[in-house]
Protein backbone atom coordinates (compact mmCIF):
# COMPACT_ATOMS: atom_id res chain seq x y z
CA UNK A 1 0.00 0.00 0.00
CA UNK A 2 2.71 2.57 1.23
CA UNK A 3 4.81 1.29 -2.18
CA UNK A 4 1.41 2.53 -4.13
CA UNK A 5 0.66 5.57 -2.70
CA UNK A 6 4.42 6.68 -2.79
CA UNK A 7 4.63 5.80 -6.47
CA UNK A 8 1.36 7.85 -7.21
CA UNK A 9 2.13 10.63 -5.21
CA UNK A 10 5.64 10.87 -6.86
CA UNK A 11 4.11 10.74 -10.23
CA UNK A 12 1.87 13.49 -9.54
CA UNK A 13 4.33 15.57 -8.04
CA UNK A 14 6.78 15.38 -11.34
CA UNK A 15 3.41 16.05 -13.66
CA UNK A 16 2.40 18.83 -11.73
CA UNK A 17 5.63 20.33 -11.23
CA UNK A 18 6.77 19.53 -14.58
CA UNK A 19 9.67 17.64 -12.93
CA UNK A 20 11.92 15.63 -15.28
CA UNK A 21 14.18 13.61 -13.13
CA UNK A 22 18.09 12.88 -14.34
CA UNK A 23 17.89 9.71 -12.23
CA UNK A 24 15.49 7.89 -9.94
CA UNK A 25 14.38 10.29 -7.75
CA UNK A 26 15.56 9.41 -4.08
CA UNK A 27 12.43 8.76 -1.60
CA UNK A 28 12.25 9.05 2.26
CA UNK A 29 9.62 8.45 4.57
CA UNK A 30 9.80 10.17 6.92
CA UNK A 31 6.21 9.07 9.16
CA UNK A 32 3.43 6.43 8.72
CA UNK A 33 2.73 6.32 12.12
CA UNK A 34 -1.24 5.33 13.34
CA UNK A 35 -3.25 7.82 12.94
CA UNK A 36 -1.12 10.42 11.20
CA UNK A 37 -0.48 10.87 7.05
CA UNK A 38 1.81 9.33 5.57
CA UNK A 39 4.70 11.75 4.47
CA UNK A 40 7.78 11.25 2.55
CA UNK A 41 10.76 13.43 0.84
CA UNK A 42 11.61 13.01 -2.64
CA UNK A 43 14.60 14.36 -3.73
CA UNK A 44 15.95 14.43 -7.76
CA UNK A 45 18.49 15.67 -10.05
CA UNK A 46 16.96 17.36 -12.54
CA UNK A 47 17.59 17.44 -16.22
CA UNK A 48 18.58 21.10 -17.51
CA UNK A 49 16.54 23.20 -19.77
CA UNK A 50 17.95 22.22 -23.76
CA UNK A 51 17.76 24.41 -26.59
CA UNK A 52 18.58 22.94 -29.77
CA UNK A 53 20.33 25.42 -32.14
CA UNK A 54 19.11 26.41 -35.32
CA UNK A 55 20.81 23.56 -37.56
CA UNK A 56 19.72 25.45 -40.62
CA UNK A 57 22.70 27.84 -39.51
CA UNK A 58 25.17 24.74 -39.30
CA UNK A 59 27.15 24.34 -42.34
CA UNK A 60 29.14 21.05 -42.79
CA UNK A 61 31.67 19.12 -45.64
CA UNK A 62 31.03 15.96 -47.00
CA UNK A 63 33.80 14.10 -48.31
CA UNK A 64 33.09 12.36 -51.62
CA UNK A 65 35.87 9.72 -52.79
CA UNK A 66 35.24 8.05 -56.38
CA UNK A 67 36.09 4.28 -56.98
CA UNK A 68 39.49 4.55 -59.23
CA UNK A 69 40.26 1.83 -61.40
CA UNK A 70 43.77 0.78 -59.37
CA UNK A 71 41.50 0.08 -56.66
CA UNK A 72 39.38 -2.44 -57.98
CA UNK A 73 42.12 -3.87 -59.65
CA UNK A 74 43.38 -4.50 -56.71
CA UNK A 75 40.36 -5.66 -55.10
CA UNK A 76 39.75 -8.17 -57.78
CA UNK A 77 44.04 -9.49 -57.28
CA UNK A 78 42.68 -9.75 -53.77
CA UNK A 79 39.98 -11.71 -54.57
CA UNK A 80 42.10 -14.21 -56.64
CA UNK A 81 44.42 -14.51 -54.30
CA UNK A 82 41.56 -15.92 -52.36
CA UNK A 83 40.84 -18.42 -54.60
CA UNK A 84 43.89 -19.04 -55.40
CA UNK A 85 44.96 -23.14 -56.03
CA UNK A 86 47.32 -25.13 -56.45
CA UNK A 87 49.44 -27.64 -58.23
CA UNK A 88 52.57 -29.96 -58.08
CA UNK A 89 56.10 -29.44 -58.45
CA UNK A 90 57.35 -30.87 -61.55
CA UNK A 91 60.62 -29.43 -61.42
CA UNK A 92 63.60 -31.34 -59.72
CA UNK A 93 63.78 -28.28 -57.05
CA UNK A 94 63.76 -27.74 -53.32
CA UNK A 95 61.24 -26.01 -51.28
CA UNK A 96 60.99 -22.22 -51.10
CA UNK A 97 58.95 -19.94 -48.98
CA UNK A 98 55.69 -19.62 -50.67
CA UNK A 99 55.21 -23.11 -51.35
CA UNK A 100 52.55 -26.06 -49.97
CA UNK A 101 54.67 -29.26 -48.55
CA UNK A 102 52.70 -32.00 -48.07
CA UNK A 103 54.48 -33.71 -44.88
CA UNK A 104 54.42 -36.49 -42.09
CA UNK A 105 55.57 -35.64 -39.32
CA UNK A 106 55.56 -36.65 -35.24
CA UNK A 107 56.89 -35.40 -32.38
CA UNK A 108 59.08 -36.30 -29.77
CA UNK A 109 60.48 -34.35 -26.05
CA UNK A 110 63.07 -36.14 -24.05
CA UNK A 111 62.61 -39.20 -26.87
CA UNK A 112 58.74 -39.29 -25.61
CA UNK A 113 55.98 -39.30 -28.00
CA UNK A 114 53.02 -36.82 -27.30
CA UNK A 115 49.72 -36.24 -27.89
CA UNK A 116 48.60 -34.17 -31.14
CA UNK A 117 52.47 -34.35 -32.27
CA UNK A 118 51.96 -36.75 -35.53
CA UNK A 119 50.79 -35.47 -38.65
CA UNK A 120 49.76 -37.84 -41.98
CA UNK A 121 49.54 -35.62 -45.55
CA UNK A 122 49.78 -32.19 -43.92
CA UNK A 123 49.23 -29.47 -45.82
CA UNK A 124 51.92 -26.61 -45.07
CA UNK A 125 52.31 -23.79 -46.96
CA UNK A 126 55.86 -22.42 -45.82
CA UNK A 127 55.56 -19.14 -44.56
CA UNK A 128 52.29 -19.06 -43.11
CA UNK A 129 53.33 -19.27 -39.28
CA UNK A 130 50.99 -21.78 -38.70
CA UNK A 131 53.49 -23.83 -37.20
CA UNK A 132 55.38 -23.75 -34.06
CA UNK A 133 58.25 -20.61 -34.86
CA UNK A 134 61.30 -22.19 -36.96
CA UNK A 135 59.67 -25.43 -37.87
CA UNK A 136 58.51 -23.76 -41.35
CA UNK A 137 62.21 -22.64 -41.80
CA UNK A 138 63.76 -26.07 -41.46
CA UNK A 139 61.52 -27.06 -44.37
CA UNK A 140 62.73 -24.71 -46.58
CA UNK A 141 65.40 -26.44 -48.61
CA UNK A 142 64.76 -29.62 -48.66
CA UNK A 143 63.24 -31.51 -51.68
CA UNK A 144 60.26 -34.00 -52.53
CA UNK A 145 61.02 -37.81 -50.62
CA UNK A 146 63.41 -36.04 -48.20
CA UNK A 147 63.58 -37.05 -44.66
CA UNK A 148 65.11 -35.22 -41.94
CA UNK A 149 64.76 -33.79 -38.25
CA UNK A 150 63.36 -30.98 -37.40
CA UNK A 151 64.33 -28.83 -34.03
CA UNK A 152 62.63 -26.97 -31.93
CA UNK A 153 61.91 -25.00 -28.95
CA UNK A 154 57.56 -24.95 -27.57
CA UNK A 155 57.02 -21.62 -26.72
CA UNK A 156 57.38 -20.86 -23.26
CA UNK A 157 53.45 -19.44 -23.52
CA UNK A 158 52.07 -22.68 -25.06
CA UNK A 159 48.80 -23.71 -24.33
CA UNK A 160 50.01 -27.29 -23.13
CA UNK A 161 51.90 -26.32 -19.78
CA UNK A 162 53.78 -29.92 -20.02
CA UNK A 163 55.46 -29.19 -23.38
CA UNK A 164 56.35 -25.39 -22.76
CA UNK A 165 59.35 -23.90 -23.41
CA UNK A 166 60.75 -27.92 -23.93
CA UNK A 167 62.61 -28.48 -26.99
CA UNK A 168 61.38 -30.93 -29.71
CA UNK A 169 62.15 -33.19 -32.18
CA UNK A 170 59.74 -33.67 -35.27
CA UNK A 171 60.43 -36.35 -37.66
CA UNK A 172 59.38 -35.08 -41.16
CA UNK A 173 59.04 -36.51 -44.84
CA UNK A 174 58.51 -34.55 -47.79
CA UNK A 175 56.07 -36.37 -49.63
CA UNK A 176 55.01 -33.93 -52.15
CA UNK A 177 55.63 -30.01 -52.90
CA UNK A 178 53.22 -28.35 -54.60
CA UNK A 179 52.85 -24.07 -55.60
CA UNK A 180 50.55 -22.18 -55.86
CA UNK A 181 48.60 -21.06 -59.08
CA UNK A 182 47.04 -17.63 -59.64
CA UNK A 183 43.58 -18.23 -60.22
CA UNK A 184 42.56 -16.96 -63.73
CA UNK A 185 39.90 -13.68 -63.70
CA UNK A 186 37.85 -14.87 -66.86
CA UNK A 187 33.71 -15.21 -67.32
CA UNK A 188 34.06 -18.51 -65.00
CA UNK A 189 35.90 -16.78 -62.27
CA UNK A 190 33.05 -14.25 -62.22
CA UNK A 191 30.66 -17.02 -62.07
CA UNK A 192 31.77 -18.29 -58.92
CA UNK A 193 31.03 -15.17 -57.16
CA UNK A 194 27.41 -15.18 -58.73
CA UNK A 195 28.09 -13.25 -61.68
CA UNK A 196 27.38 -13.97 -65.30
CA UNK A 197 30.49 -11.73 -66.47
CA UNK A 198 33.71 -9.99 -65.94
CA UNK A 199 32.22 -6.77 -66.31
CA UNK A 200 29.63 -7.30 -64.28
CA UNK A 201 32.32 -8.34 -61.55
CA UNK A 202 33.92 -5.48 -61.74
CA UNK A 203 31.05 -3.32 -61.94
CA UNK A 204 29.87 -5.03 -58.19
CA UNK A 205 33.09 -4.43 -56.99
CA UNK A 206 32.98 -0.91 -57.73
CA UNK A 207 29.95 -0.36 -55.89
CA UNK A 208 31.20 -2.28 -53.21
CA UNK A 209 34.17 0.04 -53.00
CA UNK A 210 31.61 2.93 -53.49
CA UNK A 211 29.52 1.95 -50.16
CA UNK A 212 32.58 1.44 -48.42
CA UNK A 213 33.51 5.14 -49.24
CA UNK A 214 30.22 6.36 -48.25
CA UNK A 215 30.19 4.70 -45.49
CA UNK A 216 33.69 6.08 -44.15
CA UNK A 217 32.48 9.40 -45.29
CA UNK A 218 29.51 9.49 -43.18
CA UNK A 219 32.06 8.38 -40.01
CA UNK A 220 33.69 11.55 -40.78
CA UNK A 221 30.32 13.88 -41.85
CA UNK A 222 28.80 12.58 -38.16
CA UNK A 223 31.87 13.14 -36.07
CA UNK A 224 32.16 16.70 -37.76
CA UNK A 225 27.97 16.71 -36.53
CA UNK A 226 29.23 15.95 -33.03
CA UNK A 227 31.85 17.88 -32.58
CA UNK A 228 29.79 21.10 -33.58
CA UNK A 229 26.48 20.20 -31.36
CA UNK A 230 29.05 19.91 -28.81
CA UNK A 231 30.40 23.55 -29.34
CA UNK A 232 27.70 25.21 -29.99
CA UNK A 233 25.47 23.98 -26.86
CA UNK A 234 26.70 24.28 -23.32
CA UNK A 235 24.25 23.68 -20.46
CA UNK A 236 24.48 21.95 -16.92
CA UNK A 237 25.41 18.34 -16.98
CA UNK A 238 23.79 16.47 -13.93
CA UNK A 239 26.21 15.84 -11.85
CA UNK A 240 24.69 12.19 -11.04
CA UNK A 241 24.83 11.13 -14.57
CA UNK A 242 28.27 12.85 -15.18
CA UNK A 243 29.90 10.91 -12.40
CA UNK A 244 28.20 7.36 -13.47
CA UNK A 245 29.69 7.60 -16.99
CA UNK A 246 33.19 8.72 -15.60
CA UNK A 247 33.25 6.04 -13.25
CA UNK A 248 32.62 3.77 -16.25
CA UNK A 249 35.27 5.23 -18.12
CA UNK A 250 37.68 4.73 -15.22
CA UNK A 251 36.99 1.28 -14.69
CA UNK A 252 38.40 1.05 -18.10
CA UNK A 253 41.32 2.78 -18.12
CA UNK A 254 41.89 1.43 -14.66
CA UNK A 255 41.72 -2.37 -15.93
CA UNK A 256 43.94 -1.01 -19.35
CA UNK A 257 46.95 0.45 -16.43
CA UNK A 258 46.76 -2.91 -14.74
CA UNK A 259 47.23 -4.94 -18.36
CA UNK A 260 49.61 -2.67 -19.37
CA UNK A 261 46.77 -1.34 -22.17
CA UNK A 262 47.48 2.42 -21.72
CA UNK A 263 47.42 4.47 -24.55
CA UNK A 264 50.90 5.40 -25.31
CA UNK A 265 49.78 9.31 -24.26
CA UNK A 266 48.61 8.66 -21.24
CA UNK A 267 51.07 6.36 -19.72
CA UNK A 268 53.33 9.20 -18.52
CA UNK A 269 50.50 11.03 -16.89
CA UNK A 270 49.36 11.17 -13.72
CA UNK A 271 46.27 9.72 -11.58
CA UNK A 272 44.89 13.72 -11.55
CA UNK A 273 46.17 14.22 -14.87
CA UNK A 274 44.51 11.23 -16.84
CA UNK A 275 41.01 11.80 -14.66
CA UNK A 276 40.75 15.69 -15.68
CA UNK A 277 41.16 14.69 -19.33
CA UNK A 278 38.71 11.90 -19.35
CA UNK A 279 36.13 13.66 -16.97
CA UNK A 280 35.94 16.15 -20.00
CA UNK A 281 35.30 13.36 -22.31
CA UNK A 282 32.38 11.79 -20.27
CA UNK A 283 30.89 15.49 -19.71
CA UNK A 284 30.91 15.43 -23.67
CA UNK A 285 29.60 12.29 -24.07
CA UNK A 286 26.45 12.81 -21.48
CA UNK A 287 25.60 16.29 -22.85
CA UNK A 288 25.46 15.15 -26.19
CA UNK A 289 23.60 12.41 -25.35
CA UNK A 290 21.19 14.57 -23.53
CA UNK A 291 20.75 16.95 -26.42
CA UNK A 292 20.26 14.49 -29.00
CA UNK A 293 17.56 12.81 -26.86
CA UNK A 294 15.92 16.13 -26.05
CA UNK A 295 16.21 16.58 -30.22
CA UNK A 296 14.26 12.93 -30.62
CA UNK A 297 11.99 14.01 -28.45
CA UNK A 298 10.85 17.66 -29.01
CA UNK A 299 10.68 16.41 -33.18
CA UNK A 300 8.88 12.80 -32.27
CA UNK A 301 11.42 10.60 -33.54
CA UNK A 302 10.52 6.84 -32.53
CA UNK A 303 12.75 3.66 -32.82
CA UNK A 304 9.53 1.34 -33.93
CA UNK A 305 9.13 -2.42 -33.43
CA UNK A 306 9.81 -3.12 -37.48
CA UNK A 307 13.47 -1.12 -37.23
CA UNK A 308 14.14 -3.38 -33.67
CA UNK A 309 13.27 -6.66 -35.82
CA UNK A 310 15.39 -5.16 -38.62
CA UNK A 311 17.64 -4.84 -36.26
CA UNK A 312 17.70 -8.60 -34.81
CA UNK A 313 17.44 -10.01 -37.87
CA UNK A 314 20.79 -8.45 -38.81
CA UNK A 315 22.31 -9.41 -35.48
CA UNK A 316 21.30 -13.06 -36.51
CA UNK A 317 22.94 -12.77 -39.87
CA UNK A 318 26.45 -12.72 -37.77
CA UNK A 319 25.85 -15.86 -35.82
CA UNK A 320 24.89 -18.53 -39.05
CA UNK A 321 23.51 -21.56 -38.33
CA UNK A 322 22.11 -19.93 -34.52
CA UNK A 323 19.88 -17.64 -35.73
CA UNK A 324 16.63 -19.31 -33.71
CA UNK A 325 19.09 -18.99 -30.73
CA UNK A 326 19.68 -15.47 -31.48
CA UNK A 327 15.70 -15.00 -31.96
CA UNK A 328 14.84 -16.50 -28.66
CA UNK A 329 17.45 -14.62 -26.34
CA UNK A 330 15.88 -11.06 -27.29
CA UNK A 331 12.54 -13.05 -26.53
CA UNK A 332 13.33 -13.93 -23.40
CA UNK A 333 15.35 -11.33 -22.52
CA UNK A 334 13.74 -7.72 -23.92
CA UNK A 335 15.67 -5.74 -21.97
CA UNK A 336 18.00 -6.26 -23.87
CA UNK A 337 16.50 -4.32 -26.79
CA UNK A 338 17.31 -1.17 -25.32
CA UNK A 339 21.32 -2.40 -26.18
CA UNK A 340 20.17 -2.20 -30.01
CA UNK A 341 17.51 0.70 -29.27
CA UNK A 342 20.01 3.38 -27.97
CA UNK A 343 22.13 3.38 -31.15
CA UNK A 344 19.22 3.35 -33.29
CA UNK A 345 18.05 6.06 -31.63
CA UNK A 346 20.79 8.43 -32.23
CA UNK A 347 21.28 7.32 -35.67
CA UNK A 348 18.17 8.51 -36.54
CA UNK A 349 18.42 11.48 -34.93
CA UNK A 350 21.52 12.34 -36.31
CA UNK A 351 20.61 11.76 -40.01
CA UNK A 352 17.21 13.73 -38.82
CA UNK A 353 19.90 16.87 -37.96
CA UNK A 354 22.31 16.25 -41.34
CA UNK A 355 18.88 16.98 -43.35
CA UNK A 356 18.66 20.54 -41.72
CA UNK A 357 22.38 21.68 -41.96
CA UNK A 358 23.78 23.09 -45.09
CA UNK A 359 25.82 20.23 -46.76
CA UNK A 360 28.84 20.92 -49.36
CA UNK A 361 30.57 17.81 -50.79
CA UNK A 362 34.34 17.93 -51.42
CA UNK A 363 36.21 15.09 -53.47
CA UNK A 364 38.99 13.80 -52.43
CA UNK A 365 41.13 10.74 -52.83
CA UNK A 366 41.05 7.48 -51.63
CA UNK A 367 43.87 8.51 -49.34
CA UNK A 368 42.88 11.45 -48.11
CA UNK A 369 39.50 10.43 -47.74
CA UNK A 370 40.92 7.99 -44.82
CA UNK A 371 43.68 9.97 -43.93
CA UNK A 372 41.41 12.82 -42.54
CA UNK A 373 39.23 10.02 -41.60
CA UNK A 374 41.27 8.63 -39.25
CA UNK A 375 42.88 12.22 -37.97
CA UNK A 376 39.13 13.56 -37.48
CA UNK A 377 38.62 10.55 -35.30
CA UNK A 378 41.79 10.20 -33.28
CA UNK A 379 41.34 13.92 -32.59
CA UNK A 380 40.33 14.85 -28.82
CA UNK A 381 37.27 16.79 -28.70
CA UNK A 382 38.45 19.54 -26.59
CA UNK A 383 41.64 19.63 -24.04
CA UNK A 384 40.61 19.21 -20.78
CA UNK A 385 41.93 22.42 -19.82
CA UNK A 386 39.44 23.88 -22.51
CA UNK A 387 36.71 22.07 -21.43
CA UNK A 388 37.37 23.35 -17.95
CA UNK A 389 37.31 26.70 -19.15
CA UNK A 390 34.02 25.98 -21.77
CA UNK A 391 32.23 23.67 -20.28
CA UNK A 392 31.26 21.62 -23.13
CA UNK A 393 32.59 18.45 -23.29
CA UNK A 394 30.48 14.77 -23.72
CA UNK A 395 30.80 12.13 -26.04
CA UNK A 396 27.80 10.06 -27.32
CA UNK A 397 29.65 8.00 -30.07
CA UNK A 398 30.80 4.79 -29.74
CA UNK A 399 32.17 5.13 -33.18
CA UNK A 400 30.88 8.28 -34.96
CA UNK A 401 29.24 7.15 -37.68
CA UNK A 402 26.87 5.05 -34.96
CA UNK A 403 26.68 7.36 -32.25
CA UNK A 404 26.08 5.11 -29.72
CA UNK A 405 25.30 6.29 -26.04
CA UNK A 406 26.10 3.22 -24.15
CA UNK A 407 29.42 3.10 -22.51
CA UNK A 408 29.25 -0.67 -21.85
CA UNK A 409 31.20 -1.37 -25.55
CA UNK A 410 33.48 1.31 -25.21
CA UNK A 411 37.76 0.40 -25.14
CA UNK A 412 39.59 2.92 -22.47
CA UNK A 413 41.38 4.08 -25.62
CA UNK A 414 40.86 7.41 -26.76
CA UNK A 415 39.95 6.77 -30.25
CA UNK A 416 37.46 4.68 -29.54
CA UNK A 417 35.74 6.69 -26.28
CA UNK A 418 35.95 10.02 -28.24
Amino acid sequence: VIDTLVQQETSKTMTDRSLRPAMRPKIEITSFDEGKDLAFTLEMEVLPEIIPTDFSKISLEKLVAQAPAEEVEKALERLASARMESEPVTEDRAAKKGDIAVIDFEGSVDGKKFPGGKGTDYSLELGSNTFIPGFEDQIVGHKKGDSFDVNVPFPKEYHAKELAGKDAVFAVTVKELRARKPAVMDDKFAESFGKKTMDELKAAVKDELSREYEAVAMNHLKRSLLDVLSDTHDFPVPESMLNMEFDAIWKQIEAAKKNDRLDEEDKGKSDDELKEEYKAIAERRVRLGLLLAEIGTLNKIEVTDADLNRAILAEARNFPGQEKAVFDFYAKHPEMLDRLRAPMFEEKVVDFILKAVKLAEKEVSVEDLYKLTAEKNAAKPETAKKAAKKAPAKKAEKKAEDGEEAPKKRTAKKKAAE
